[in-house]
């Protein structure tokens, strides 16, 4: 009996010394496989139990149990340590020094969409307008019923529209409009509402000047006072700001949309002189967005008594002023992912848009 408890003494130190000696987390592993697996030494000992007497065999049990606790503790604490010496190690190695400037052989871009995306938001937060989302994929509800456009509308045929399987019984689409938006923004906020809805937008077409997925922002005022006027106000500021040209003409002709009455679209004054096509106040015209004040029927499928509010919404494509702006002859190469062109036409990263400052950076 005395043997075996010396053997045992002999083997604690001889583990926790291996636990201590181990140097890397490998080293651990394989320390505590010796010790405490399934061909282990304590393993091993304990299977020489069934040998003893009732007596000696419990106070032996007892014994190796208290061991094999102290190993499994003593492994556990050493793991803690070199955890904390690799974090260290790691730390030291990967330091990076903040105040270095931008390296210049590798700088980023900023995509043309982007840039002219926080253009816009920047001149409407100038207006007290405030950016609300949605998700791309819609039910036929918010992207087309709440917006008073029937069943036969030309939208809502397989050739425009990228359909989705159903859900709960409700047909899915990959939204065609960052309207939706809107209209969850009429349903869940309180009035007034003053908002703009940037966003992917998805259709099914492909040329030079559409692609199966674009980018829009929408905007939607409504309160109890707006009236037209409001609508051509700010649409002249915003389009003049953007652009950059203070006497830029605006001409709003009367169009027809499901979602707002009246409606109209809006053209911005231009020259094609000579097949170079020039922004300003030249006698030509160049439509750029479309814009109305809200159905009523919009009004009141959302839950806003149409007799007492009233207000007004447009949209355009944020790649198509984006190309106006800043030559960009064909909408695919916005979706290209072509370095080369993001080296030419992106935008130095830290050039944040702000009509204060330039929106340009």
């Amino acid at each position: 009996m005395n043997a075996t408890m010396d053997d045992l003494d002999r083997l604690r130190g001889e583990l926790l010394a291996s636990v201590d000696q181990a140097d890397s987390p490998d080293a651990l592993e394989q320390v505590r496989v010796t010790a405490l697996g399934k061909k282990g030494r304590i393993t091993a000992l304990m299977k020489t139990l069934g040998g003893l007497d009732p007596d000696a065999r419990r106070d032996m049990g007892q014994r190796m149990n208290a061991v094999k606790d102290e190993i499994a503790a003593a492994l556990t604490a050493r793991k803690s340590v070199l955890d904390d010496a690799a974090l260290t190690a790691r730390l030291a190695a990967e330091r990076v020094d903040v105040t270095l400037p931008v390296r210049p052989e590798k700088p980023g871009r900023i995509h043309p969409t982007s840039q002219t995306m926080d253009e816009m938001i920047a001149i409407f937060a100038e207006m007290g307008f405030e950016v609300a989302e949605g998700p791309d994929i819609e039910d036929d509800w918010h992207n087309f019923t709440a917006l008073n456009i029937p069943p036969e509308h030309p939208a809502r045929q397989m050739h425009d529209t990228f359909y989705l399987p159903d859900h709960d019984g409700a047909p899915m689409v990959l939204r065609t409009h960052t309207s939706p938006v809107q209209v969850r923004t009429m349903v869940q906020q309180k009035l007034p509402i003053r908002i703009v809805a940037p966003g992917r937008t998805y259709r099914s077409d492909y040329d030079m000047t559409h692609t199966p997925m674009f980018h829009q922002i929408e905007g939607l005022v409504i309160d109890e006072s707006t009236h037209m006027g409001h609508l051509k106000g700010c649409l002249v500021e915003f389009c003049r700001a953007y652009f950059d040209i203070d006497d830029l003409p605006l001409r709003f002709r009367p169009s027809f949309f499901p979602f707002t009455e009246p409606s109209a679209e809006v053209d911005i004054g231009c020259s094609r002189k000579g097949g170079e096509l020039k922004l300003g106040n030249y006698g030509d015209w160049l439509e750029i967005l479309g814009c109305g004040m809200v159905h009523p029927r919009v009004l009141e499928m959302c839950g806003i008594d149409s007799s007492r509010y009233q207000g007004f919404a447009f949209g355009m494509g944020i790649e198509r002023p984006a190309m106006l702006k800043y030559g960009i002859p064909d909408l695919r190469t916005f979706f290209e992912a072509d370095l080369r062109w993001l080296k030419h036409y992106g935008f130095v990263p830290l050039a944040v848009p702000s009509p204060a400052f330039g929106l340009n950076g």
